[in-house]
């Protein structure tokens, strides 16, 4: 079925002529904003608990890891043949070279792994992991996921990120030298954010060399420093209904670069770490349909109103 934006699922079946299923892998990892090299606390709307599946854990080797998940994909996914190992949790760069060859190296000697997933923060990365990556690049897939969340600086540091857009940019450019596919995750929503400043961040996203993004709405996870900012001052945060944001989003894409592959455009947290479900209890499936469907209904398409 032809879409009217890049899928990302699409992209793997075309590049490989095959599905591949990504395998969380929790490999103990932290992050400069928790552990007190710049900040502490972490991220004011991060618990990783909230997208992290039950057969991950630190307490598990990463070996095991992988065969639990690949069980678990193979209930859910019946035609995953092959998997990328998916450094989610925390920042998966953020330790000394010689680490990141161990953990990265367990991984891939499993025999239904061919590449890795590594999600981390613009400001854990250096030339020297990159060099090690564009190397391994050369025998395996390396997919580097860049939390980059907001173009503005003032957000940045209202959310405890600890990074700024112009270093995020800087590690983006660098891993583009290299030819390492990266992609990055935004959040829509973020407090003091409008929707014209949002709106005004394609353009900003349009100039890094990315080959995917995942954008997600912001959601109020319980128990974050988010969500006491949330009582105190909810005027700050524009609040989308489902209807309002899939219109909002399909504007946004139709100003995107109509080579960026779309990962994903919406999240879902589970019930049980939220206050309230606004949405409803849709799925990603769901989410998915709804968006082709109003795509269909305005007749419209990534990067149609996108201006080189």
């Amino acid at each position: 079925m032809n879409k009217r934006y890049n899928s990302y699922v699409g992209y793997f079946k075309e590049k490989y002529g095959k599905r591949l299923q990504k395998i969380v892998i929790d490999a103990g990892f932290s992050c400069p904003n928790r552990d007190g090299s710049i900040a502490s606390g972490g991220c004011t709307y991060c618990d990783n608990s909230a997208f992290h599946p039950s057969y991950s854990s630190p307490d598990k080797t990463i070996f095991e890891q992988i065969e639990t998940g690949i069980e678990f994909h193979k209930r859910r996914y019946r035609t995953a043949e092959q998997y990328l190992a998916y450094f989610q949790s925390f920042s998966n760069t953020y330790a000394p070279l010689e680490h990141l060859r161990n953990v990265y190296g367990q991984a891939l000697s499993h025999p239904a792994v061919v590449g890795v997933v590594i999600g981390t923060r613009p400001d854990c990365i250096d030339s020297e992991k990159l060099d090690y990556l564009q190397s391994l690049s050369k025998t395996k897939i390396v997919i580097l996921e860049y939390g980059i969340e907001t173009i503005y600086d003032k957000t940045l540091s209202r959310i405890n990120r600890g990074h700024t857009f112009a270093q995020a940019v800087d590690a983006v450019n660098e891993t583009a030298k290299r030819g390492i596919h990266q992609g990055a995750h935004f959040i829509l929503g973020l407090p003091g954010e409008t929707r014209e400043e949002m709106m005004g961040m394609v353009h900003e996203i349009n100039k890094l060399p990315l080959q995917s993004i995942k954008f997600h709405q912001l959601q109020i996870v319980k128990g974050t420093a988010m969500e006491r900012e949330f009582e105190q001052k909810p005027n700050d945060f524009v609040q989308f209904k489902l209807d309002e944001y899939i219109d909002f989003f399909i504007d946004f894409l139709e100003l995107l670069r109509p080579d960026i592959y779309i990962e994903r455009f919406a999240g879902e947290v589970p019930p049980r770490f939220v206050n309230s479900t606004p949405w409803g209890l849709v799925r990603n499936a769901g989410l998915l349909h709804m968006l082709d469907k109003r795509l269909e209904e305005r007749d419209t398409f990534q990067s149609r109103l996108y201006k080189p």
